[in-house]
């Protein structure tokens, strides 16, 4: 993407990105593809492989163990599967790479992807013949580092707004499609008891992940952290805790704690995932609905970040690459894409699996709906967007708190993001 201008017409200022050089990353990647793992340039047929990814939780490891199980029977080929927790997997996965321990088959954080690239660590999946055809766009580019494509996902996740139909009904609200309705909700549907809205605000990705909605939506750049459009879009944001429509507490909350406060009603709406689904369902007596997140002026499209796990093949040996190839391809298959989002409430990467998807889960659709405008986080940023991610969120602490103004907040946080 090209970089976009600030409001006066100036360029825009770019954070500074540290950058591998090619000679040293493809020398490492030569290293890599000839550490000696079992098939490393030997004629017999790779029949195993190993795989890392995060699926911890119950509920996403089962699923997972499932696909795999089906791609095993499909290629003949056996998958020894590891897990780690999501916040273990970038260090360990660096550690291997130095190590030349990485597995055949890697399933991590998009936004994680750039600074495994970066290393020369991954081999481009073009190597590989696999169809991309059908694709929504922003997910290409979320697995794409200087132009070539490095991991794919077989599905997203987003947020959306979650409303409790009840309550809502009850004030005779209609679900917010604006930020000026949604404001008026969260302030009419607020209590002694109760918050109108409820979000993450937490000083990690996740805070990030749930401010670029409205940062992102109000037209803020991630290249232009303090422009009018993000100063605009973060006073909204901390006037909703201003105006008591939702709890300070959202500085200490994850998206777990959201849905918890949600579920049990001490909050009427809250911006969550759709991975929440699975969960709300088994809520007794909770009857809720799903639409987009709000915008700024209606008829505007929202611009949420897309989230979810690619699958990168490392340099490990041509045979095992191959293998593991074989085994993505398989993971990348209709059926078996259908099959894990359906079962993990996640929307497919290709877009007529997830229209049918949107045509058969209501409310799954406004998840499917975003994903046409959805970015990816690191597509102007690259590497250089863990850094930005943590000057951002450390502003919205900062103006949510009190402790500066929105424009102070950022303008601070863009310093920080230009030193990075």
């Amino acid at each position: 993407m090209v970089h976009p201008t600030s409001s006066d017409g100036a360029p825009a200022r770019p954070p500074r990105r540290a950058r591998v050089r090619r000679p040293a990353a493809a020398l490492l990647a030569a290293l890599l593809a000839g550490c000696g793992s079992p098939g490393a340039g030997s004629d017999d047929p790779v029949t195993a492989i190993t795989e890392l990814d995060y699926y911890t939780d119950q509920q996403g490891s089962a699923a997972w163990d499932e696909i795999l199980a089906t791609c095993e029977e499909r290629t003949g080929i056996t998958v020894e599967r590891q897990s780690i927790p999501p916040d273990q997997m970038l260090q360990q996965v660096l550690q291997q790479v130095g190590s030349r321990s990485l597995p055949d088959l890697l399933f991590v954080d998009n936004p994680q992807l750039q600074q495994i690239a970066e290393t020369g660590a991954l081999t481009p999946l073009g190597d590989y013949d696999i169809d991309t055809g059908g694709y929504y766009p922003g997910i290409v580019e979320a697995g794409s580092h200087d132009g070539e494509l490095y991991g794919l996902a077989p599905g997203v996740n987003g947020l959306a707004l979650f409303y409790d139909r009840a309550l809502l009904d009850e004030a005779g609200i209609e679900p917010p499609a604006t930020w000026e309705e949604l404001r008026a909700a969260a302030v009419e549907l607020s209590s002694a008891d109760r918050y109108g809205l409820a979000f993450s605000a937490i000083t990690a990705e996740e805070g990030t992940w749930q401010f670029l909605p409205f940062f992102w939506s109000n037209g803020a750049e991630l290249t232009d952290l303090d422009s009018p459009e993000a100063v605009a879009a973060l006073e909204y944001v901390s006037g909703l805790v201003a105006d008591g429509a939702v709890s300070a507490s959202v500085l200490e909350w994850n998206q777990n704690d959201v849905a918890d406060q949600f579920a049990s009603g001490n909050a009427a709406m809250m911006v969550n995932g759709s991975w929440n689904l699975a969960r709300l369902r088994e809520e007794p007596g909770l009857d809720y609905g799903v639409v987009p997140i709000p915008v700024p002026e209606a008829g505007a499209d929202p611009v949420v970040a897309l989230g979810g796990e690619v699958a990168a093949i490392p340099a490990t040996g041509a045979g095992r690459q191959q293998a593991a190839a074989r085994v993505l391809d398989c993971v990348l298959s209709d059926d078996v894409m259908s099959t894990w989002t359906a079962g993990h409430a996640y929307v497919p990467a290709r877009e007529d699996l997830a229209r049918r998807m949107a045509e058969e889960d209501a409310e799954m659709a406004p998840f499917v709906t975003q994903v046409a405008t959805a970015r990816s986080r690191t597509a102007d940023l690259g590497g250089g967007y863990p850094a930005v991610s943590a000057a951002l969120i450390d502003a919205v602490q900062r103006a949510i708190t009190g402790e500066a103004s929105a424009a102070d907040a950022l303008r601070a946080a863009q310093t920080a993001a230009e030193g990075s």
